[in-house]
């Protein structure tokens, strides 16, 4: 490990390891902050709506004359599935609550942070919310296990897309020697 900051005030790497923030001009811990909230707000952007769509979708099923024919376990597969996709919309509309309420008061590298895990968290459980809605609309089209098997290779492709995929790319990305 270097044990000298870096040009820019960056953290300490490993030597010969390049970092994802190593292309352009070094920038300073304030402007690493501000980009990292800008990021964080364009991503929130992104689930938030999406998780709004399917929440409104699975809110309105309830309504439905075809909701009376779901069974017991359909309807406990329902209503784990429109509490996740709560659960996943209060974590992704957090950090602007967040913000809100600590405006002003110098804690953006905090608010990033605390911002960053909430993501994650509402990711995580948008991919239940997502898995556990087919799993309830495929019941009712497919019946039998096919709907459970098809559901677990969404799953796997959801696993591979959100989270393989992106911890390869972080891994390539330090492997790869300074310029």
């Amino acid at each position: 490990m270097t044990e000298h900051p870096l040009p820019g005030g960056r953290p300490p790497v490993e030597e010969g390891v390049a970092t994802l923030e190593d292309h352009g001009p070094p920038e300073s811990p304030r402007d690493r902050v501000n980009r990292r909230w800008h990021e964080i707000l364009q991503e929130t952007r992104v689930a938030q709506t999406g998780v709004q769509i399917l929440l409104g979708f699975l809110l309105s099923l309830a309504f439905t004359p075809a909701f009376k024919d779901l069974g017991p376990g359909d309807r406990a597969l329902y209503v784990l599935t429109t509490v996740l996709g709560a659960s996943s919309a209060a974590a992704l509309i957090a950090p602007v609550s967040i913000h809100r309420f600590v405006s002003g008061l110098r804690l953006k590298r905090e608010v990033v942070e605390a911002a960053g895990r909430l993501m994650v968290c509402g990711m995580v459980m948008m991919a239940l919310t997502i898995g556990c809605t087919l799993l309830l609309v495929l019941h009712v089209v497919l019946r039998g296990l096919i709907a459970e098997l098809v559901v677990g290779v969404v799953m796997l492709w959801f696993g591979a897309c959100w989270l393989v995929l992106p911890l390869r790319l972080r891994r390539r990305a330090r492997q790869r020697p300074l310029l």
